[in-house]
């Protein structure tokens, strides 16, 4: 998948005790200004994320997402980062960079202890989010 549609580059996966932590780039073929709602409210992460309970799009607000659980955002720097820690998801942050003339890219981490989302199960939700842009 590369050009218009948007890429997935490989996710790496590390593990330091019960601690793991994926990490994705994704390549999205939209502006930085058009992809942010998509991670920071609650239609745009219920559209290719999770339904949102709660989302205060503020350091320390309060968030919650549906299968992930509740907790807070723990960084928050609009039109670039977002990172939301919920209490059976772990810590869930997004970073926008620009990518070329008129796309982003997300690097994505999600660290979490115990049982967390696979690596494919990440990969089908970032597919839902290319798709979410069409072309």
């Amino acid at each position: 998948m590369t050009g218009k549609t948007g890429a997935i580059e490989q996710g790496t996966s590390q593990t330091h005790g019960n601690t793991h932590i994926l990490h994705f780039l994704v390549r999205l073929p939209r502006p930085m200004e058009s992809v942010w709602p998509a991670l920071s409210t609650p239609e745009g992460l219920a559209g290719w994320l999770a339904p949102v309970d709660t989302l205060e799009p503020r350091l320390g607000g309060a968030v919650g997402l549906r299968g992930l659980g509740s907790g807070r955002v723990t960084a928050w720097d609009v039109d670039r980062v977002a990172e939301y820690t919920v209490e059976a998801g772990g810590r869930i942050r997004f970073h926008l960079e620009r990518d070329g003339e008129s796309g982003s890219a997300l690097r994505f981490t999600h660290e979490f202890q115990g049982e967390g989302e696979t690596e494919r199960g990440w990969r089908d939700r970032f597919e839902r989010l290319i798709e979410s842009f069409g072309d």
